[in-house]
């Protein structure tokens, strides 16, 4: 069965601003408005919902954030729904939204990251829909380095296109910039530089799958439900197997290993041709770091595993469609991931 696509953004289609786990408290207001401001002058009309109270670490209890998001994702009007960020117990509206209802309605753009991926994979998963783990709307202000590309820009590629991200050679180390000072900020300080890593070997890798992740600490709770069958997912979809992604936000090396072991325990893992891992500033612990816990779990795992990647909690961001058709290639002269949206 094929996978579906969103139809592409068009100037003047609305998209609409949620937050399905944390909202934005009063001092963060203005950066959300200034989000808000930089998605419309691209030509989009941006709506915001009634789910974005930032007073506690959810924006609204679960059913109301739950019914929220159901509606934005099958009103024929949306095109696109973005969160402000990510937050923490995103998993409550798993049992909450109305599945049937938004396989059958036509698909809508769903983006984000972070805690955002505990909606985004199991919405491929049970549905057949492609979503993209891409900036969250407060990152959406800043500028895109050269061989990255926005969420935006790949939200209005039609179905069928084909593109390729390369690693812009520098990311941004140490503390993020101060929304609450510099709401308008759009320079990305890269400050640090760095590429991809084969963390298995030394030899060239090309490998090809669908995409399927997301972040290690939200998607980990996921593996072994119905809400995690990658394995599923292969068997409808992908034949030719998977490209499996993961990014650790912020647990220590002992806790990236664990939740990883489990995952490959309970088969998330089981169709992949490669892991792509991404870069992260999470703490090493005594004895482990991060590296050496991504080879602890994934060890005789027989794929290669390519670390680095721009798609976690680090900025610079490499967003990446769950569903696509993709290929990695990483030898000594070149680094790339194209996706194909089919």
């Amino acid at each position: 069965m094929p996978l579906g696509y969103p139809r592409p953004l068009r100037p003047g289609d609305r998209i609409a601003v949620t937050a399905p786990s944390s909202g934005v408290g009063q001092d963060l207001r203005a950066r959300l408005d200034f989000a808000v401001r930089t998605v419309a002058e691209r030509g989009y009309e941006v709506v915001t919902g009634h789910c974005l109270n930032g007073s506690r670490h959810v924006s609204a209890p679960a059913a109301e954030r739950a019914a929220e998001l159901t509606e934005l994702l099958t009103d024929p009007a949306v095109r696109a729904v973005v969160p402000p960020w990510g937050g923490e117990t995103a998993v409550d509206l798993l049992p909450l939204l109305d599945w049937d209802r938004i396989r059958a309605a036509e698909p809508t753009w769903l983006v984000g990251y972070s805690d955002m991926s505990t909606i985004l994979t199991p919405l491929t998963l049970l549905t057949g829909t492609a979503t993209l783990h891409g900036n969250n709307l407060m990152d959406t202000p800043y500028e895109v380095p050269e061989g990255l590309l926005s969420w935006l820009d790949i939200a209005a590629l039609p179905e069928g296109a084909r593109f390729t991200q390369t690693p812009p050679g520098r990311h941004r180390a140490g503390d993020r910039d101060d929304y609450a000072t510099t709401p308008r900020v759009r320079e990305l300080r890269l400050n640090a530089t760095g590429t991809w890593t084969r963390l298995d070997g030394d030899g060239p890798v090309v490998a090809e799958g669908r995409l399927i992740g997301g972040c290690v600490e939200t998607v980990c709770g996921l593996a072994g439900t119905p809400y995690g069958n990658t394995s599923a997912f292969a068997e409808e979809h992908a034949p030719e197997g998977l490209l499996v992604y993961v990014e650790a936000g912020g647990d220590d090396a002992y806790t990236i290993c664990r939740h990883l072991h489990g995952m490959r325990l309970a088969g998330f893992f089981d169709r992949a041709n490669a892991v792509l891992v991404g870069r992260t500033e999470a703490p090493d612990s005594p004895s482990l770091t991060q590296r050496e816990a991504v080879l602890d779990a994934f060890g005789g795992l027989g794929v290669p595993i390519i670390a680095d990647i721009e798609c976690g909690h680090v900025p610079p961001f490499l967003p990446l469609v769950n569903g696509a058709r993709a290929r990695v290639v990483h030898t000594p002269d070149r680094s790339e991931l194209t996706q194909t949206l089919d």
